[in-house]
């Protein structure tokens, strides 16, 4: 009898051994398709200028890193009350993500993006983002955007960056 027992306990651990490699790929998949449908719901808040969606996305104590280097938003209330007044008229700033790349903690608890955005009026731009798994949810706990600027015209670009901040130390 106590042998019936071991070999049950080993069938028992061969079997959830074969579960959690065999699940394993699904609940990346899943973990993925939910952080992609998350951030482009992100994107689609801030089109459509749905601000409570919008901040939603986020942790209680979540930041937004804008392109000047003065924008650290956090979100309350600093980000929130810029968003309440940009989004008031019913217009809010539209990126389509073209290229992102996700990846994962090791405990899956926490997941980091890279993404390539375009702006038709302002061009392309980088967001970045660190998220956080709250129970089954996942939250942007940091998002920073960065413009990107083609190597051919650095240097104008950098010269220009340049004049602006020597003319806002002046001032």
């Amino acid at each position: 009898m106590f042998q019936d027992n071991v070999v049950i306990r080993k069938i028992i651990f061969v079997i959830s051994l074969v579960l959690a490699f065999w699940l394993s790929p699904a609940v990346a998949s899943d973990d993925k398709a939910a952080i992609n449908d998350l951030i482009d719901g992100f994107h689609a808040a801030a089109a459509n200028a749905d601000r409570d969606r919008y901040l939603g996305y986020f942790t209680k104590d979540g930041i937004f890193m804008g392109t000047d280097d003065w924008e650290r938003w956090p979100l309350n209330p600093d980000f929130t009350k810029y968003v309440s007044e940009r989004f008031k008229g019913g217009k809010g700033w539209t990126y389509k993500a073209i290229e992102r790349h996700i990846a994962f903690s090791p405990d899956r608890e926490v997941a980091w993006f890279d993404e390539i955005t375009k702006s038709e009026k302002w061009g392309l731009f980088r967001g970045t983002g660190v998220l956080l798994k709250q129970g089954d949810n996942w939250k942007i706990a940091h998002y920073s955007m960065s413009v990107l600027v083609p190597n051919e015209v650095w240097v104008e670009v950098s010269d220009l960056a340049k004049a602006a901040v020597k003319k806002r130390e002046k001032e």
